[in-house]
């Protein structure tokens, strides 16, 4: 069966067996089942993969592996809630946009915008993207920040390009920078980060992260010293973050590891020094995708894409150094 229709095809009563196509070869299986359940909550979706009722080739399949043409994905019987879905389309958001050419777009993500609908989000900023633009044929995220994080964003316009990119990442070939903010006497000039990351999911199936030495894969972060306040208390460190790998909640995770919580985040930071930091004026975690930089997917010219820092987080450094 092929994926044209597929909703159609997916009933609460039966198992489906679909038959990747062409176009759909190298999503992520997450993404490429989150495009055909329209109407499923994106937790529905995590949850049937985790539980093996997700089949690729007849095997249990984690959900960052990639699908290819021709392979048979089973899926379980699917209750949806399409109808109510097609009610209510995404509102055509105003966006930022830092880069675009024929092949793919960089958006200036704003804070507080998630980056695609579900888990109790009706839209999200690919949603709204394509709303924008209804004469796009092919609009894909590239990858992800989360909800509170703002910056660089990167969108395919074409399938070619996606799996292009989607290499470079697997590969390490894009540089990709953070601004963040952190409590603590930072004193290293430059250092580099190796703690194995683990995820998993809590009893009320929320995503957490943790260093996990035993089970963890890979997790490198290099951090460069740009700022401190060390006469302040607490002490604060503004630092650049070289992400050389990818892993969920990677620079949030290594830093509370380390001792230096990242400022304003909900997930692992530090709650009580959070309610301060909000009356002070930073309403969210300071994290910023400053930079991505890497070689064009279809030209092979070597590109760099920034943002300027947003500017409430601006606004807070601006009071720091009113303070000093």
């Amino acid at each position: 069966m092929r994926h044209h229709g597929v909703m159609s095809e997916l009933r609460s009563d039966a198992v489906a067996k679909l038959s990747v196509d062409a176009e759909s070869a190298g999503q992520r299986i997450d993404n490429y089942l989150g495009r055909l359940l329209k109407g499923v909550p994106k937790s529905h979706v995590y949850r049937i993969l985790r539980s093996g009722e997700v089949r690729l080739n007849g095997r249990r399949v984690r959900p960052d592996v990639r699908v290819s043409a021709g392979d048979t994905v089973r899926v379980p019987p699917i209750r949806t809630a399409a109808t109510p879905a097609r009610a209510h389309p995404a509102p055509a958001a105003a966006l930022s946009i830092l880069h675009e050419d024929d092949h793919l777009l960089a958006v200036d993500k704003p804070p507080g915008f998630a980056v695609h609908g579900g888990s109790g989000i009706a839209h999200g900023l690919i949603e709204s993207l394509r709303a924008a633009r209804p004469q796009a044929r092919f609009l894909e995220l590239v990858h992800r920040l989360d909800r509170d994080t703002s910056g660089v964003l990167l969108v395919a316009k074409r399938r070619a390009a996606l799996t292009e990119l989607h290499r470079m990442l697997r590969d390490g070939e894009i540089d990709k920078r953070y601004l963040v903010l952190v409590r603590g006497r930072w004193r290293d000039e430059k250092r580099t980060v190796r703690l194995p990351l683990h995820s998993y999911s809590t009893r009320e199936g929320e995503r957490r992260v943790r260093v996990d030495d035993a089970a963890g894969r890979e997790a490198v972060t290099t951090f460069r010293r740009l700022q401190v306040w060390r006469d302040r208390d607490p002490p604060l460190a503004l630092l650049e973050a070289d992400l050389l790998t990818g892993r969920t909640h990677q620079i949030r995770v290594h830093l509370t590891h380390l001792g230096f919580p990242l400022a304003g985040d909900e997930k692992y930071g530090d709650f009580a020094w959070n309610r301060q930091l909000a009356r002070e004026g930073l309403k969210r975690m300071f994290l910023h995708a400053s930079r991505l930089s890497f070689v064009h997917p279809a030209t092979a010219v070597p590109m760099t894409v920034e943002s300027p820092l947003s500017p409430d987080l601006a606004a807070y450094l601006g009071r720091l150094a009113h303070d000093v």
